[in-house]
Formats: C-alpha cells, sequence, structure tokens
C-alpha cells in the first residue's frame, strides 16, 4: 500500500516537474502567458528555465530573419500601364511582448505586412513611371546593339535614364513600410520587388505587337531577297548573254581565219598549176549534177570543153 501511494506521489512530481520545465533554444525567445496575459520578461538566454506548472504556458518566436511573400498585385503605374507586381520582404521580430499583444503569432504578423507593404507598394507605384521602376539607376543602352525593332519602339524611351531606378524604388518603399511595424514589435529589414509583368490583357496586346513587328520583318526580309534574287538572275542572264556573244564573236572569228586559210590554201594550190584546179573543179560540178538535172547552155561553152577533149 505504501508503495502505491510512493509512485503516485513520485508520478505526480514527474508531471509537475515537467509542466514547469521547458527549453528555449538558440534560435527562439519565449514569453510566459498566464491565462492570457505575459508574465515577466522576455525569455532570450537559451537552455532550461522553470515557469508555474498547469496555469502558464510558453509562447515562443523566432529570432531569424523570416519571409514574407505577399500576393502578386495589379497596380495601374503613373502612365497607366497596367502591370503585376509580385513583391518579398524580409522581416525579424524584435519586441516579442509588444509582437505578443499587437499581431499574437506569426501568422498574425504576415497578415499585418500584407496590409502594410502592399499598400505602400501601390502607393509609390501607382506614383511611378514604368521605366523607373523596370530599370536600374545606371541604366545605359547602346541604341546601335538592338535590332530594329527595338530601335523603332515608340512606347519606350530607350535612352532615357531613370530618375530613381528600380533599387532606390525599392529603398523608399522600405523606409515608408519600416516606419508602421516598430508598433508591431517588428522590424522591416529589406522589401524587394521579385518579378514585374503587364497583366493579361496587356500582355497579350505586347505579344500582338511584337508578333506583327516580327512578321513585318519577316516581309521585308522576304521582299529584299526577293529583289535581291532578281538582281542575281538578271546578273546571271547578262553574263550569259556576255558569255554567248564573246563565244559566238570567238567562233566567227575561228570560221573566218579557217576560211582564210581555206582562200589561201586553195589560191595557193589554183596557182601551183592552174589547169589541174580548172579541171578538178569542173569536175566536181559534173558529180553536183543529177539525173534530173536540165541546162540550157551553149554547145561550145567551156563547160563541155573537157568532155569534149575526151571523146577526141
Amino acid at each position: 500500500m505504501k508503495g502505491g501511494i510512493f509512485a503516485i506521489i513520485l508520478a505526480a512530481v514527474a508531471v509537475t516537474v515537467f509542466s514547469s520545465a521547458y527549453v528555449v533554444d538558440e534560435a527562439e525567445q519565449a514569453i510566459i502567458v498566464q491565462f492570457g496575459e505575459p508574465q515577466g520578461d522576455v525569455v532570450s538566454e537559451p537552455g532550461l528555465h522553470w515557469k508555474l506548472p498547469f496555469i502558464q504556458e510558453v509562447r515562443r518566436f523566432d529570432r531569424r530573419l523570416l519571409i514574407w511573400d505577399g500576393d502578386v498585385t495589379q497596380i495601374p503605374t503613373l502612365g497607366r500601364e497596367f502591370i503585376q507586381v509580385d513583391t518579398t520582404a524580409r522581416w525579424r521580430i524584435t519586441d516579442p511582448l509588444q509582437f505578443l499583444r499587437s499581431v499574437r503569432d506569426e501568422r498574425g504578423g504576415r497578415n499585418r505586412l500584407d496590409d502594410i507593404v502592399d499598400s505602400v507598394v501601390r502607393d509609390i507605384v501607382s506614383g511611378t513611371e514604368l521605366e523607373e521602376i523596370v530599370r536600374s539607376g545606371d541604366w545605359n543602352v547602346d541604341v546601335d546593339d538592338l535590332d530594329e525593332v527595338e530601335q523603332d519602339r515608340d512606347d519606350v524611351a530607350l535612352t532615357k535614364r531613370p530618375k530613381l531606378g528600380r533599387e532606390k524604388l525599392e529603398a523608399e518603399i522600405l523606409k515608408s513600410a519600416a516606419k508602421m511595424t516598430p508598433s508591431l514589435g517588428i522590424e522591416l529589414i529589406d522589401v524587394r520587388i521579385k518579378r514585374l509583368n503587364y497583366i493579361d490583357s496587356v500582355r497579350r496586346q505586347v505579344e500582338n505587337r511584337m508578333i506583327s513587328e516580327r512578321q513585318a520583318i519577316a516581309e521585308r526580309f522576304r521582299a529584299e531577297g526577293q529583289g535581291r534574287s532578281l538582281e542575281i538572275t538578271g546578273e546571271m542572264e547578262r553574263e550569259l548573254r556576255r558569255i554567248n556573244s564573246e563565244a559566238a564573236r570567238t567562233a566567227e572569228e575561228i570560221r573566218g581565219n579557217a576560211d582564210a586559210e581555206a582562200i589561201k590554201i586553195y589560191g595557193e594550190a589554183f596557182g601551183a598549176d592552174p589547169e589541174f584546179y580548172a579541171f578538178l573543179r569542173t569536175l566536181e560540178t559534173y558529180s553536183a549534177l543529177g539525173d534530173n538535172t536540165t541546162l540550157m547552155i551553149r554547145a561550145d561553152s567551156d563547160f563541155f570543153r573537157y568532155l569534149e577533149s575526151k571523146e577526141r
């Protein structure tokens, strides 16, 4: 019986000790809460600590940098271009007691940052030109390095340097939003714009415009190619006519030289034996006459003189 009572007492002591002890990690800070009200100072020293069992509880808060990611927001710029802005931030719980009283937990802190950062981003972006949001402070573009489509764009000033630039714009957002967070026990460390894009309707218009511009460039290239093709074809035809003309002239020269050479040979042969040459030419004429050939010439013509000589 005594052993059972001792075991019960030992178990009660163990439960009491277990409910009284708690450990704070190096990355944490804690507050003791009793009936919903904070008790004492913030516990920031890592290690084993004690509290009243059963009636007190421990609220733990992260000491490290925390991430806040806002929702993608549709905002009009100063030039009335509707864009989607995706923002992120880094923050830290610096006053856990004030944080507990104002927002209760990290989820509540993120909800309040949604209101603060999104509101500041909307106010600043809506009063800023799109070029200021997109371009950095050291923006410098060599127009000659761009393609013709970009050079011909009239919706943006390619060489215009921003007055602030994206970095200073983010710093301005951080400065404005950070003024509202100390009352929440929060320190806002950094705010960045992760992504910018046109809204869907504007993006489709931009894409259609880009497609039209590219198609216009393609048509111009095709026209230039066809013109160059006709030019090359014309040059080829002119060159072909020139080659044919030179070949015909060369052929005529060769024929003329050959005829001259033949005439020269004929002349030399005729000069060597005129009688034989006349006889040979006459025989060739005789052989050229067909069976049905009729000649009407005088009987004493020289054409028959070799025939007459043969009869004699």
